[in-house]
């Protein structure tokens, strides 16, 4: 055994290496792990090209990928900026509500079905953008369409009153409550 006594540095390292410039600059996305996980299933569908490219980029990379890819990689963040920002200027309030909700529990989806379908429905039809998940066994209803949660602490989706989220059962649309 050794008597090396044990040593911590507190100070922050920064890189100040400047970055290629055959490496186009780009912003951060600039959102938490709850907005992020929102908007995830968004970024998925209209990103999925740059995605794609970035992964087959990192495994022809053989394990070099974070510096060989860094150009896909910032292809893929401004691809994911520009759907947060979409989101953010056509359903900001259905949006806020959503990652709001996942904020106060725990990240845990099943707890944000209604807020979730208020804002699938406002990204969709204001944006055109559509929420799949991928390997959804064919002729079963998508846990995020099913208005029972088993799990969750409010259970029921939809209310007594109503055909969908927001909706009717005579189609018209409900005013929220103040």
């Amino acid at each position: 055994m050794s008597n090396r006594e044990a040593r911590f540095t507190q100070g922050v390292l920064v890189d100040t290496t400047p970055m290629p410039e055959h490496i186009p600059a780009v912003k951060e996305v600039g959102a938490s792990s709850a907005p992020l996980l929102s908007a995830a299933y968004f970024i998925g569908a209209r990103c999925r090209p740059y995605n794609d490219d970035y992964m087959q980029c990192k495994t022809e990379a053989y394990g070099r990928g974070e510096i060989d890819c860094l150009r896909e990689g910032r292809k893929v963040t401004r691809c994911a900026s520009s759907v947060i920002d979409d989101i953010n200027k056509n359903c900001l309030e259905e949006f806020r509500s959503h990652w709001l909700c996942l904020e106060n529990n725990n990240h845990q989806l099943w707890q944000c079905r209604r807020p979730e379908r208020l804002l699938n429905k406002c990204v969709f039809n204001k944006i055109g953008l559509e929420k799949v998940i991928p390997d959804t066994p064919k002729g079963q209803t998508p846990i995020h369409l099913r208005d029972w949660q088993t799990f969750a602490n409010d259970r029921l989706i939809l209310r007594p009153n109503e055909k969908d989220v927001g909706i009717g059962k005579d189609g018209q649309e409900l005013k929220k409550a103040a």
